[in-house]
């Protein structure tokens, strides 16, 4: 495997890889760019007949922008053309970044079918909550993070009846993260197909110094518990209440022309659970004291989303009663 790039940003590793390696001193490598030739820098992999073999492909670029490699694959002394792996990525450097998301393939093919020459790297912008079924809440979570070493950052998330961020607003304080949780729960059947959601971030100036102001976002609240009027008949001292307090929100100008939006696509398809029995009745046969029957009967899902089930024995059913009754005479 030989790997192409320019600037070293992509690396290539064996996963628990077993292969056979060859040195092979008189194999010659073939010169990308003429028709010259050179001694194969690395030996040669030995894959056997039916024998896989999985490799990571690692990015860590030293640039801030758009770069590419190239794997080729060296079988003897030339070049496979059925096999050339095309590596892009992105270097960035983002104040203010979402990480823990998922790519977004829809849109990396959506893209690139407008110019079939050129390979877009995959935007990490998607969260995809799967099949849900109705009524029941669903959560994933991301992080936000400030990559500044000077500047406090205010974001906030649309609001949705569906879905719900938490926290939705807060501040962000330099070289901090904090963690976002989407949940979503529909009461009815829908489906989120790349739902667009955003969230403002915008450069403030807290009035007070920073060192003296404790980061803060919409679901901080202090909890107290505080004496009532009411006694405990048994007990001497008064009953206690818990108070929860919201912590208020500290004073802050907003930087001007400072305020960027950034985009999260989420995907849902929210079902009724549906499911189907081959019977009603379970008629075992006559059996003696201490023996076992068994019968078998057939449960399906037949809805769009996973059906998760439990069993519970009916208390008030003729069956169970009747098999007390029996276990009282006995």
């Amino acid at each position: 495997l030989h790997l192409e790039d320019e600037h070293g940003a992509f690396f290539l590793k064996g996963r628990g890889s077993i292969l056979e390696r060859l040195c092979a001193e008189d194999v010659v490598e073939e010169d990308c760019v003429g028709n010259e030739s050179k001694p194969a820098e690395k030996p040669f992999l030995l894959l056997r007949r039916g024998q896989s073999a999985q490799f990571d492909v690692v990015f860590k670029p030293p640039l801030a922008q758009r770069l590419e490699g190239k794997i080729r694959v060296l079988i003897g002394d030339i070049y496979s053309i059925k096999t050339l792996i095309e590596l892009v990525g992105e270097g960035h450097k983002d104040e203010f970044t979402l990480d823990g998301l998922e790519e977004d393939t829809e849109e990396r093919n959506a893209e690139s079918s407008l110019k079939k020459d050129i390979i877009d790297a995959v935007r990490v912008n998607h969260i995809q909550f799967g099949d849900c079924p109705v009524g029941r809440p669903y959560r994933r979570t991301f992080t936000i993070t400030n990559h500044t070493s000077t500047k406090v950052m205010y974001f906030e998330w649309e609001a949705d009846t569906a879905f719900q961020f938490s926290p939705k607003m807060g501040h962000l304080h330099p070289g901090c993260t904090k963690d976002i949780t989407v949940t979503l729960k529909s009461d009815v059947p829908a489906t989120f197909r790349r739902y667009l959601v955003k969230c403002k971030v915008t450069n403030i100036n807290l009035e007070l110094p920073r060192r003296k102001v404790q980061d803060w976002d919409d679901q901080m609240s202090i909890v107290t518990w505080n004496d009532t009027t009411r006694k405990n008949p048994k007990a001497t001292w008064p009953e206690k209440e818990k108070m929860v307090k919201t912590v208020s929100e500290p004073a802050y100008t907003v930087e001007g022309e400072s305020s960027q939006e950034f985009e999260v696509y989420l995907s849902a398809f929210v079902a009724y659970a549906q499911f189907k029995l081959n019977t009603v009745m379970v008629q075992l046969k006559d059996t003696l004291p201490n023996q076992t029957r068994t019968a078998t009967f057939r449960m399906s899902n037949t809805g769009k989303v996973d059906l998760e089930y439990t069993w519970v024995e009916d208390a008030d059913s003729e069956a169970v009663k009747k098999l007390y009754s029996t276990t009282v005479m006995c």
